[in-house]
């Protein structure tokens, strides 16, 4: 099943996208922009991340040289980035920059626009969880269990996707780091929070992808 964008005839337009298939920084009725120009702009990057993150996954399993990996998250961002600029109040567009940073390894530049996004919509849980990962790209451990904390109140599918890259960022750690040390006992301790509580909230089941 494909991902659905559909836009309501009305003043307060409404993107509808298939949360089961949504790309990153998407939203279940994430609102649409306003400006023509800035979701045109909007979809092009939302196409080339669905693009970029299928030519990832091939990458993993060693069938896809990393070169049209890295010119996807570029076409990315450079529709995002056009985004912004028709419409800088668009926090999907700042998510989906700060993801697209993110991916090609700017972790300052998406810490940015992650921060916008949050500005423009306060406890948006995608960029929440999305800036916990470029906190680890950037070996800021704290600010990244804040991030964890903050998600598992508010939405525990992604707190776990988070808590699987603390555990991705431990495995590349040398050996006998005293950071990973500390963060793989943090990330026992709540992950055994976390399936303690499970069965006291239904936020692990209703809670919608990214």
């Amino acid at each position: 099943m494909t991902a659905a964008l559909a836009l309501a005839a009305s003043s307060a337009w409404a993107v509808v996208y298939d949360p089961a298939n949504a790309p990153p920084g998407a939203a279940t009725n994430a609102p649409a922009a306003a400006n023509p120009q800035a979701q045109q702009a909007l979809d092009a990057g939302l196409a080339a991340l669905r693009e970029a993150d299928g030519l990832e996954a091939s990458a993993a399993a060693g069938e896809t040289p990393s070169a049209p990996l890295k010119e996807a998250y570029a076409r990315a961002r450079a529709s995002f980035e056009q985004a912004t600029q028709a419409d800088a109040n668009l926090a999907e567009a700042w998510n989906g920059l700060g993801y697209s940073q993110r991916k090609l390894g700017d972790y300052t530049k998406a810490l940015n626009s992650y921060a916008r996004a949050l500005a423009i919509k306060p406890g948006y849980p995608e960029a929440t969880e999305y800036r916990g990962e470029a906190y680890l790209g950037l070996n800021r451990v704290e600010d990244a269990k804040q991030a964890y904390l903050d998600l598992f109140a508010a939405n525990r599918v992604l707190a776990e996707k988070l808590l699987g890259a603390m555990k991705r960022w431990i495995g590349a750690q040398q050996s006998g780091s005293p950071a990973a040390a500390d963060l793989t006992k943090w990330v026992e301790e709540r992950s055994k929070i976390a399936a303690q509580t499970a069965s006291l909230t239904r936020e692990g089941t209703a809670a919608g992808w990214r």
